[in-house]
């Protein structure tokens, strides 16, 4: 008998499966020219799981998701709907879809991405809803200033200490 439920052994590989559809939805933005950073905090508390820019300005938002009790439980996804001007949801390839199409999921403001480590495909393109001039602009320079901070604390970690309230 194993001491390892089957539930145990698909929470630990969450991580895992999102870092692969993570990895596959950066790959497919890359390729259509949008570069993005994961983690990104919002100013409403939030923090987006994939946020970036794509060639036009136009910031995109991608909710990364790897099991079906996340996807319906998760009630603070409308928030990120204010700081993007598309918003995806990124799955897994073993996730069930269909709850997607219901009201509850407004599928008229979401696109649909499926991701795994190698590759990503757009099942249903986002919809633009165009942000505020003034708010893309902030919200881009927010992301700007991000990447940088992280490029910067990565080659060098000493400066990790200043500007942390800065986003």
């Amino acid at each position: 008998m194993s001491l390892i439920s089957d539930r145990d052994s698909f929470a630990a590989a969450a991580p895992s499966q999102a870092a692969d559809v993570l990895r596959g939805i950066r790959r497919l933005f890359a390729r259509n020219d949008i570069w993005c950073l994961p983690e990104m905090p919002l100013r409403c508390g939030r923090r987006a799981d994939l946020m970036g820019v794509d060639a036009k300005g136009d910031i995109v938002i991608v909710e990364i998701k790897v099991s079906r009790a996340d996807l319906l439980g998760d009630a603070k996804w409308p928030d990120y709907l204010d700081y993007c001007d598309r918003f995806y949801w990124g799955l897994a390839p073993h996730l069930d879809r269909n709850c997607l199409s219901s009201e509850a999921f407004m599928p008229d403001c979401c696109g649909v991405i499926v991701a795994d480590g190698y590759d990503a495909e757009i099942l249903r393109p986002a919809p633009t809803r165009k942000l505020a001039a003034a708010r893309r602009k902030v919200e881009t320079e927010r992301l700007a200033r991000a990447a940088l901070r992280r490029l910067v604390t990565g080659a060098d970690p000493d400066t990790i200490q200043w500007g942390k309230g800065e986003l």
